[in-house]
């Protein structure tokens, strides 16, 4: 069940050294190709990396939030062409949460490291050290890096009680909505 699915989801950030079996992959990559895009115009591509090295090396793309990329045994750069499409921030995000959602259902774990608008340690853009390792066109901007694997530990699902319900509103702002 979908509720029990969007539960279960977690980001996780510690896998096991075990790769992801290629018709789970497979499996991923559909999901992305089925997210929907506006006026279906599709403007992401994705970059599968399971290489160490490559996985090391792209785990520095910015000083924070990325190194756990590293013993990931998995991870999909999400790019896009902004002259395909002008909310291809939002289709590249329906992208990754889809891909998200399919690891969980795989029994796999899966974290998304922000990269559009973070930096490089250096100073340079964090999209330019990835576009640099992984020969990425200047024409497309990076979103967004997945890193998937089997989870060390399951994480349990947060408590309903622990949602901020505060920021749901009925009818107009500040009109706090109460859950049946």
């Amino acid at each position: 069940m979908f509720t029990e699915l969007i539960r279960r989801r977690r980001s996780i950030r510690q896998f096991r050294p075990q790769p992801v079996e290629p018709e789970k992959v497979d499996a991923l990559v559909e999901a992305a190709l089925r997210a929907p895009s506006s006026r279906s115009l599709n403007p992401w591509e994705f970059i599968l990396v399971d290489d160490p090295g490559q996985l090391r090396e792209l785990s520095n793309a910015k000083p924070h939030g990325a190194s756990f990329l590293a013993e990931a045994p998995l991870g999909i750069v999400v790019c896009a062409d902004p002259q395909r499409c002008d909310v291809w921030v939002e289709d590249c995000s329906i992208a990754v949460i889809f891909m998200q959602l399919m690891a969980t259902s795989l029994g796999l774990g899966s974290c998304w490291i922000q990269i559009r608008k973070r930096h490089h340690a250096s100073g340079r853009p964090a999209r330019d050290h990835i576009a640099d390792r992984l020969q990425i066109p200047a024409h497309l901007e990076v979103a967004a890096m997945l890193a998937v694997g089997y989870p060390v530990r399951e994480k349990s699902p947060h408590p309903a009680e622990g949602l901020p319900f505060d920021k749901v509103h009925r009818t107009a702002y500040g009109r706090p909505y109460k859950k049946n």
